[in-house]
């Protein structure tokens, strides 16, 4: 998932950055932003980086499976035009 400290260095950066006479409300506006940006993540279908990689890995796999499977087939349709 996202780093909290990630949304939280946004929702302060966007704090920061508002106008002077709006710097009373900057502290209001972050949590605010933070707890938008954490709901909004919260909703997506997101998958950790471990589980990605291990997916990749497991396509990987059945690619190489594949490619063996229709090697495999080719022969055997080669073998029988031969007969």
């Amino acid at each position: 998932m996202i780093d909290p400290a990630k949304i939280e260095q946004v929702a302060k950066q966007i704090g920061e950055n508002m106008p002077q006479g709006i710097k009373s409300l900057a502290d209001t506006m972050e949590s605010k932003t933070k707890q938008v940006i954490q709901n909004k993540l919260s909703q997506m279908d997101f998958v950790s980086r471990e589980e990605f990689d291990v997916q990749s890995q497991v396509l990987l796999r059945t690619r190489e499976k594949l490619a063996q499977l229709e090697q495999r087939v080719a022969e055997l349709e080669e073998k029988l035009v031969e007969k």
